[in-house]
């Protein structure tokens, strides 16, 4: 594969091989060259979990202390009180049947988080042709199917990302963007690093994280010394 003249520049500023504590790996993704947009970083796993059997799927969501860096736009199907709720959580649409009709009829989705009351999934579950690929259909596991919408909305406003592991064992997860401070990416990956783990199902024997690697949009991957990332957890 034929890689970009930056992309190529960003090899020679580390040793590929090499394994690197965490600040380190992020003072280097913030000495590469640079883009002409704010590149997210991302923190991706390879896990030793075999995600064919229904106990070894990895998947969940964590609030990222420093935010995502970027404006969320929240969509939440409710109706009465909820509906208000919702509204004064900071939700950017908020409705029923008018949002449905406007989904299934004209494919809108012009946002990036959808939130459903319980009652309303009867109705949203019609959508899942639609939302489904796109990542946006709610769901009672990762939180946006829920009574409390308001908790839901300023979750996901403030920075809430979901991660699911892939069909080969890997997982991928914002951390922030590459304007972020190391300090502010650092406390971020602390996050999504705890809320991994945690993760981790009773189903999976022997060694259940076997590599992590940060990059950004852009750049080289850099593999992380994962004792030492692990380490931030204790």
């Amino acid at each position: 594969m034929k890689r970009s003249k930056r992309y190529n520049q960003g090899i020679t500023a580390f040793d590929r091989m090499a394994y690197y504590e965490p600040m380190k790996a992020i003072e280097f993704l913030e000495q590469m060259p640079k883009a002409k947009f704010d590149e997210t970083v991302e923190v991706a796993f390879n896990l030793g979990v075999d995600p064919r059997h229904a106990d070894q799927m990895v998947r969940g969501t964590v609030v990222l202390p420093q935010g995502t860096g970027r404006k969320i736009t929240v969509l939440v199907f409710a109706k009465g009180e909820t509906e208000k709720q919702a509204k004064e959580a900071g939700a950017d649409y908020v409705g029923a049947d008018e949002y449905i009709q406007k989904i299934s009829e004209q494919g809108w989705t012009e946002f990036d988080v959808a939130i459903a009351t319980p009652d309303m999934m009867s109705k949203v579950g019609r959508l899942g042709k639609i939302l489904g690929p796109r990542g946006l259909m709610p769901n009672p596991k990762s939180g946006t199917v829920t009574f409390d919408v308001a908790k839901a909305v300023k979750e996901a406003k403030a920075g809430r990302i979901e991660f699911r592991v892939d069909k080969t064992g890997n997982l991928h997860a914002s951390i922030g963007k590459i304007s972020f401070n190391p300090k502010q990416l650092l406390e971020n990956l602390h996050a999504v690093l705890d809320t991994v783990v945690r993760a981790r199902p009773s189903a999976v024997k022997g060694q259940y994280i076997k590599s992590i690697t940060l990059s950004t949009t852009m750049s080289p991957g850099i593999r992380l010394d994962k004792q030492a990332a692990l380490g931030m957890l204790k």
